[in-house]
């Protein structure tokens, strides 16, 4: 039985992290070729390694327009026009905004925002020519209702959600859905680069499990469903929606 994605081709930033790989390899799970992109070649191709032949590993710096448009262009090439795309890759810096600087603000910016920016400028162009495509970004609860230490990430992921919800008005009629998936504090090398951080990690990440109503940190494995659900054929009428996988640490209306 052909799975929901058989034969689109999806790319997925951040591919070689734990939520990018977990939503690359259930991409691929439901039949879709996927593009691994990461700034970590050894990163990309363990992911595309775990998934067989169906999937691509790129090593993208997606702050460099270049590198990205040379990542698209491979993956139209060898996996066919791109039907979806995943903005995942992210980057977090937990300090308390006046302990931070100017060159902090910008590297956070570049990741979190300035990338996916040109992950769609050089996307979507190929979406309106077939008047069709789905993309779903990545956010955060951060950009929802704000997190101490995280001040220019949830501006930057606040941001990407008021960026997607312009695009998917100026792209409605081109068939494009566009929409945000909020992680909450999840189990990843990011989590713990942020808590390495902290005067006392230990209690901060308990702090993070007493603030989740599920009483626990997310899994990468959280992630995809939400994700495959924008991205499929049951969300044809979904756009510029912005949904939560926290466990219920947020629960915006």
């Amino acid at each position: 039985m052909a799975g929901r994605f058989e034969g689109r081709t999806v790319i997925v930033t951040g591919g070689g992290g734990g939520i990018g790989g977990a939503i690359s390899r259930r991409f691929a799970g439901e039949g879709a070729k996927v593009a691994v992109l990461d700034r970590a070649a050894d990163a990309a191709a363990a992911t595309a390694e775990a998934i067989g032949p169906a999937a691509l590993a790129l090593a993208c710096d997606i702050t460099d327009r270049a590198s990205v448009d040379a990542a698209v262009e491979r993956t139209t090439a060898e996996l066919g026009p791109v039907d979806v795309l995943v903005n995942n890759a992210g980057w977090d810096l937990f300090k308390p905004f006046a302990s931070t600087t100017p060159d902090d603000w910008q590297r956070l910016i570049d990741i979190n925002l300035v990338g996916a920016l040109h992950l769609h400028h050089a996307v979507l162009p190929g979406m309106v020519e077939r008047q069709s495509g789905r993309v779903v970004n990545i956010a955060s609860d951060a950009a929802r209702v704000g997190s101490s230490g995280e001040a220019v990430y949830a501006a930057c992921k606040g941001g990407l959600v008021a960026f997607t919800k312009t695009l998917a008005r100026e792209h409605a009629r081109h068939g494009i859905t566009l929409n945000v998936v909020c992680p909450g504090p999840t189990d990843t090398a990011l989590l713990a680069s942020v808590t390495e951080g902290a005067a006392n990690p230990d209690k901060l990440l308990e702090a993070f499990r007493r603030s989740i109503p599920l009483g626990r940190i997310g899994s990468p494995e959280d992630l995809p469903g939400a994700v495959l659900f924008f991205a499929s054929d049951d969300a044809a009428f979904v756009t510029g929606q912005v949904i939560s996988v926290s466990g219920g640490l947020t629960m915006a209306g």
